[in-house]
């Protein structure tokens, strides 16, 4: 028997499992804690023929709660599974399965204890999922646990987190963590879950100055305050990258310097777990791992090697070796003007041959706007709303979701399956701008370019002349599109519209007998026409015109944006 996470759409139901049938279990005692733990207890699966894929011997029901739970959040996780080898007897392997989950402590927390002092009794990771019956994942998520502040561990032991919320602060900074908990805390505000946590803490491009390396001075760009002056921002993450990077370099060649025998960068996002480490002095070789996160933050991790390393230099210790400390790099082979040099010639030879490729610029533009470089500056557009209605309205919008759909279908074309939110908007790292230019050499041009659409989409600057001039050219149709809703109705506090929107649904005469109503009441008029209530008769596909294309004003004050745009542009696009 082998343990392993197996991806859910290389399983399906075996003919001979006992409950084998067409029709869907019953899963509702069993999907609660599905949702908030995920499947514990390994399903039974054997190799059915086809490369890669695999029929569930036993364990049906907890496949079908995956899956429910899966279509809930749009996303699937691997599912922890034990696959039978020739003569495996499976009643046997089930009841080994149950009978050792049985063993483990009825809460993670309790379990994350138990795994923490078998670790520091010597066990390893594989050791202790072997004990258990788990795959070495499932116990690396237990012991990912550590990683949280213990105010943070025990809400999750007395389930006031769910397992989502917590996976993703597993990922943060300590300071990250007391922010949200500090958040958790306050009956007066709302701590973000669930993916809204991970957008929390990973989205958007406004990087905090306090993580800044380099004296705040140094940087070129625009640095802009909240409204108390108390917190500041860099406003362009590209720049602030480029100094961060730049900083960072030269801590680790200061640790050098300092005697230390290696200074590993991890890449940003990358997470150090202390478990795959042990701690060890410089004197005995150890090392400094620094890790980045996505918001900029730094931490060095000093007086480290990985577990193996750490064997080896004990088994020289045993010996009565010296831990053998690398010599300094010697002189490099090229001085600095003849590396310039070497780098201009074969970047003018390169750069002239690409010529002769278009298609493989067109994949070189596109990963470039994907990741960036220290030459490329995107940002996506942030669809910054007013105020939180009109984050709820956008949010929930029919193309919104569409686009959301389309971007993760992107993202799996790119290989990046684990991944949520916008495809372009990197950090400029040109070993991932390396991996992303191999990712699409390997995609067909169609595929290219619906990547490079993607790209365009996320890039395109909200309330431009560049939308009008994209919506008119394209004859987009609104109304498959937008719909009147509460916010819309909110925001719209201005009498001498409402009655122009009223003259819109209801005609003139309607629109002149109302004109010395409230506000108010003109709106609910409108509302009225638009829902078919109070007597009013039903007006279907109804737009204003500030949403349709091509846009036009209900008045001649001015003052309206989109049209005076659009009317400096529209010469240009107006069809013969």
């Amino acid at each position: 028997m082998q343990l392993a996470h197996v991806s859910i759409d290389q399983l399906s139901v075996s003919a001979i499992n006992m409950r084998h049938s067409k029709r869907a279990p019953d899963i509702s005692d069993i999907l609660p804690s599905v949702r908030a733990r995920g499947v514990l207890v390994p399903l039974l699966i054997r190799p059915n023929g086809s490369p890669d894929t695999f029929e569930i011997v036993a364990g049906r029901r907890r496949y079908f709660a995956a899956k429910t739970v899966a279509d809930e959040r749009g996303e699937a996780e691997p599912l922890p599974c034990a696959i039978m080898e020739e003569g495996d007897d499976a009643d046997a392997l089930e009841a080994s399965l149950i009978e050792n989950i049985a063993r483990l402590d009825p809460d993670e927390v309790s379990q994350w204890e138990t795994f923490t002092r078998l670790i520091k009794e010597g066990r390893s990771v594989a050791d202790i999922a072997a004990t258990f019956g788990l795959t070495e994942p499932q116990v690396k998520r237990i012991l990912a646990l550590g990683d949280l502040l213990p105010k943070i561990r025990e809400a999750y032991r007395r389930e006031e987190i769910d397992v989502e919320t917590v996976r993703h602060l597993t990922m943060a900074s300590k300071a990250q963590q007391k922010d949200w908990l500090a958040l958790f805390n306050d009956p007066d505000n709302r701590a973000p879950r669930g993916w809204q946590l991970k957008q929390w803490l990973f989205g958007g491009q406004s990087i905090s100055t306090k993580v800044a390396l380099f004296p705040i001075e140094d940087y070129p760009g625009l640095i802009v305050s909240d409204l108390f002056g108390e917190d500041s921002f860099f406003a362009e993450a590209d720049l602030f990258w480029q100094r961060q990077n730049e900083a960072i370099a030269a801590r680790g060649e200061a640790y050098l310097e300092a005697g230390w025998v290696d200074v590993t960068v991890l890449e940003p996002g990358q997470y150090f777990h202390s478990w795959d480490y042990e701690k060890t002095p410089k004197k005995k070789g150890g090392k400094v791992v620094i890790t980045v996160s996505q918001r900029g933050e730094v931490e060095a991790h000093e007086g480290y090697l990985s577990r193996k390393e750490a064997r080896h230099a004990r088994s020289q210790g045993e010996a009565g070796e010296d831990v053998e400390t690398p010599a300094k790099p010697s002189r490099p082979e090229l001085s600095g003007p003849m590396q310039n040099y070497v780098d201009l010639h074969r970047h003018a030879a390169v750069r002239t041959a690409l010529l002769d490729h278009p298609g493989l610029a067109m994949r070189l533009m596109v990963a470039h706007a994907v990741v960036g470089s220290s030459l490329w500056t995107v940002r996506v557009e942030p669809q910054r709303a007013a105020n939180e209605a009109v984050a709820a309205s956008i949010a929930t919008c029919k193309a919104q979701t569409a686009f959301a759909e389309k971007q993760r279908a992107v993202l799996a074309l790119l290989g990046a399956l684990d991944e949520e939110g916008p495809v372009a908007g990197g950090n400029g790292d040109e070993f991932a701008l390396a991996s992303v230019f191999a990712r699409l050499l390997a995609l067909c041009d169609e595929d290219v370019l619906r990547i490079l659409a993607l790209v365009m989409a996320e890039t395109l600057s909200a309330g431009s002349a560049i939308v009008e001039a994209l919506g008119n050219h394209l004859g987009l149709d609104m109304r498959g599109w937008w719909q009147p809703d509460d916010a819309f109705f909110d925001l719209l506090r201005d009498k001498q519209v409402a009655n122009e929107l009223l003259t819109d649904v209801g005609g003139r005469l309607v629109a002149d007998g109302n004109a010395s109503e409230k506000l108010k009441t003109q709106k609910k008029i409108v509302r009225d026409f638009l829902s078919g209530e109070n007597g009013r008769e039903k007006v279907d596909g109804w737009l204003p015109r500030w949403i349709a294309f091509p846009v036009s004003s209900y008045t001649e004050r001015g003052g309206f944006r989109t049209a005076d745009q659009w009317s400096k542009v529209q010469a240009l696009f107006v069809s013969e």
